[in-house]
């Protein structure tokens, strides 16, 4: 029975969280699995994380006392507790970039009822003398259609919140909680603060930023695709060709997925080697790597096959065809790419070759 006896509330409150407890841990497991497999149903794989807590029944009364027992107690409106924590369930997920949380707000309204929603960037930007992370919160609770389901009903009555960050929001945020005085503080400080908070969310529009400078040379770099004349780069518009352009990540991509279609270049691996080439070579041209390959492959991918049949339990990676032919193109150059005992083979090999036509 509601009232208006603080201390009476508190300890019903203290017995109906202990009662409960196990039941919101099995809520918490229970949302943090769904909202986990519409994640990996939608393919988003720029969410670094998905967690979630009970709040502690000790903060419960705290945030009561701080928020809402004045304004009911003055209206002479009677009470309990636990109708007034909305976030007993917490949910937190991290995405890799800004720009994804409205995405991810968007997901959850078409999955989960709407209780409420309260967007703390907005709320901090409108003010210069806040601070703390900004993150995107939403009070959520099962849909109809959830609540249908015998496994969810018992988690009927239970909402929860739900936080969305982004990576560098999260890091902010767990620094933030680090700075014990923030109020009523020399304005030094505060300045200091709000420069701080101003350099992580400079952060948080770079990243962005960068992701999509990079995806847009990708795209340049794959669209058109590479000609099938040899010689010819395809270059994309505004873009000079005749080898006025330093091999990058990018290029190389391009060019290593055109003579070698079946094969997936993973990202890392790919930048790591472009890295080695230029080391050997930095003024290597686009239009040097495509004439090497167009020039040479043919050669490389015969000693493959020879190579292959005399070592079946091996492997020759496009990686190492290119090895091959850079070192074919350039001996000088690219001496180091291959090493000593490749090397010695593969020029076995070319002298034998040589010599059926000597």
């Amino acid at each position: 029975m509601a009232s208006l006896d603080f201390e009476h509330e508190k300890n019903t409150f203290r017995s109906y969280y202990e009662s409960n407890r196990k039941h919101f841990f099995a809520a918490k497991n229970a949302y943090i699995r769904i909202i986990g497999s519409l994640i990996k149903r939608l393919g988003l794989d720029e969410v670094t994380k998905v967690e979630g807590r009970v709040k502690n029944q000790e903060e419960c009364i705290k945030k009561f006392h701080r928020k809402y027992q004045n304004r009911l107690e003055a209206d002479e409106q009677p009470y309990e507790i636990k109708d007034f924590i909305s976030d007993m369930i917490g949910i937190r997920i991290v995405c890799l970039y800004q720009d994804q949380i409205a995405l991810l707000s968007e997901i959850l309204q078409q999955h989960f009822k709407i209780l409420a929603v309260s967007d703390k960037a907005s709320s901090m930007e409108s003010s210069e003398d806040s601070f703390g992370y900004k993150s995107l919160h939403m009070d959520l609770a099962l849909n109809d259609e959830m609540v249908s389901r015998p496994k969810y009903q018992a988690y009927a009555n239970n909402p929860f919140e739900v936080q969305i960050r982004s990576l560098i929001q999260d890091a902010w945020s767990v620094l933030d909680h680090k700075i014990k005085y923030k109020k009523s503080i020399p304005s030094a400080l505060k300045r200091r603060i709000n420069i701080l908070s101003a350099l992580f969310e400079m952060a948080d529009r770079e990243f962005m930023e960068i992701r999509n400078a990079t995806t847009e040379l990708m795209q340049q770099e794959t669209v058109p695709l590479i000609s099938e004349m040899p010689g010819d780069l395809g270059e994309p518009a505004g873009q000079a060709a005749n080898g006025t352009r330093t091999v990058d990540a990018f290029n190389f991509l391009r060019i290593a997925g055109h003579f070698f279609r079946d094969f997936e270049f993973d990202d890392y691996k790919a930048d790591e080697f472009v890295h080695e080439i230029l080391k050997m070579e930095s003024g290597l041209q686009k239009s040097d790597l495509h004439k090497c390959m167009t020039e040479k492959l043919k050669t490389v991918r015969d000693y493959r096959d020879h190579y292959l049949k005399e070592n079946p339990d091996k492997t020759f990676s496009p990686y190492t065809s290119i090895r091959h032919c850079l070192y074919l193109y350039d001996t000088e150059k690219f001496g180091t790419i291959l090493s000593k005992r490749t090397k010695e083979r593969f020029a076995g090999w070319l002298n034998q070759l040589r010599s059926r036509y000597d």
